[in-house]
């Protein structure tokens, strides 16, 4: 199973921190986001790894070429300042030739929430990871669940309907990835694609019957949008290896 990791953002909303740095390069808990994904894939059931970067790509290439316990190569995307994460997708469309999972890049995780990814049989070609909780605000990727069927995925998805969000990490098996690369196209094709986040292809793939949940209620992640999103996922990740990984031993 290969991962594709979304990495081409600057993170406007965390500067002054991303004005040279990209989001994913910022240090969180003594290792910087994207060397903390990379830590909890490599145990997980992954055996490639293509980061796309963007913004501060040189950056991001020099973290990759100090992994040794995973394989990990990057990918860039020239338009990441034109255009939002479904370009940045169409950029990689030539990386989903079999079975892959996508994660944002500013979504932090512990390995047992992937690997119940990995682990997730499904009867649908995709699988969107979600997590619940008792209310939702204008900024999280709402949806709408029909038992473990997905039938919406958005921001703006009325909340008397909403019975969780998105986490930022899916499964594509079988056909999956042909279904996915094909709306990728369509989309970008036609009116505004370039401005569009991936999920609007989910939203359709997932109208169309082709997308199952798992949800990973219980276990631990966090996304990060702002300073106090950094604040509370360096308490997160410190949470994770409370005795056997010192924080002074994380460091790189």
């Amino acid at each position: 199973m290969k991962a594709i990791i979304l990495s081409a953002g600057q993170g406007k909303r965390l500067l002054p921190l991303t004005e040279k740095l990209p989001k994913c390069a910022l240090e969180i808990a003594g290792r910087t986001a994207l060397e903390w994904q990379l830590h909890e894939i490599a145990r997980c059931d992954i055996d490639d790894v293509v980061v796309v970067t963007g913004f501060g790509a040189d950056i991001v290439d020099a973290i990759v070429a100090r992994q040794s316990d995973i394989t990990v190569r990057t990918l860039y995307n020239p338009f990441f300042s034109q255009c939002d994460n479904l370009g940045t997708c169409w950029i990689a469309r030539a990386e989903m030739d079999r079975p892959f999972v996508i994660i944002n890049g500013d979504t932090m995780f512990e390995s047992a929430v992937l690997q119940k990814l990995l682990d997730t049989s499904s009867k649908k070609p995709i699988t969107l990871v979600t997590d619940s909780k008792h209310e939702y605000d204008d900024d999280d990727m709402k949806v709408i669940c029909d038992r473990n069927q997905l039938m919406r995925v958005g921001k703006e998805l009325s909340l008397t309907q909403v019975n969780g969000e998105s986490i930022g990490i899916m499964a594509f098996r079988g056909d999956g990835p042909n279904q996915f690369s094909a709306k990728i196209e369509y989309l970008m094709r036609r009116g505004q694609g370039i401005r569009k986040w991936y999920l609007s292809a989910i939203d359709e793939l997932a109208q169309e019957g082709r997308v199952d949940t798992c949800s990973i209620e219980g276990l631990s992640w966090c996304e990060i949008d702002d300073r106090t999103d950094l604040q509370r996922a360096a308490t997160i990740i410190n949470a994770w290896y409370p005795a056997t990984e010192p924080l002074a031993s994380r460091s790189r």
